[in-house]
């Protein structure tokens, strides 16, 4: 767990949890050459341990792993973390598998031999899903414009206006101290009120 293939702090992060090599080498590299940062797991239990412990954007999830079936790790990780990104890649091609995984919770099923392609853009899709295409990100905190929402990874929390103000200006200017008067609470000459 941990080898990380491109992307800084800004890049959106991928946590790819597979144990097959052609999948591992095919898939990270092209999805790191896409700009994002992009961590390996290779156990079902390291792949759970590392989601639940960081924050990712998405985390790519195999079903046939050693330690813990790919279903169980998607059960807890999504007990834990309702809003987690989960696309699933594996081989299992029947419906009832991709069935129960949609029914758990995940966002997206891809079959095993798939197009890299494909992959990216089913990669982009999801990362997408934030309706004003906008986070800040700032270590583990990720600030969704768009929603008024802050995350560290434990999902969503949905802020007052003051409080999403506030913490999208120390996360733009890191820092930098802010004053109860600063002129960036004020909108149109009214000052912002919780």
């Amino acid at each position: 767990m941990g080898v990380v293939l491109h992307g800084d702090a800004a890049c959106p992060r991928v946590l790819l949890i597979d144990d097959e090599e052609e999948a591992i080498r095919a898939g990270l590299s092209r999805v790191a050459a896409e700009g994002l940062a992009v961590e390996l797991a290779r156990s079902g239990p390291d792949g759970l341990r590392g989601a639940l412990a960081d924050a990712y954007d998405l985390v790519i999830l195999d079903l046939l792993m050693p330690g813990m079936d790919g279903r169980d790790v998607l059960r807890q990780l999504l007990r834990d973390r309702p809003g987690q990104a989960v696309l699933v890649l594996s081989c299992l091609a029947e419906v009832r598998f991709k069935v129960d995984c949609f029914n758990l919770g995940a966002r997206d099923y891809l079959t095993k031999r798939f197009s890299l392609a494909e992959l990216v853009a089913r990669v982009r899709n999801q990362l997408r899903c934030d309706p004003s295409g906008q986070v800040i990100r700032a270590g583990n905190l990720r600030l969704h414009l768009g929603r008024m929402e802050a995350d560290i990874g434990r999902g969503p929390l949905a802020l007052t206006r003051l409080e999403f103000l506030v913490l999208k200006q120390l996360m733009e200017h890191p820092g930098r101290s802010v004053s109860k008067g600063s002129s960036w609470l004020r909108r149109g000459g009214t000052p912002v009120t919780p």
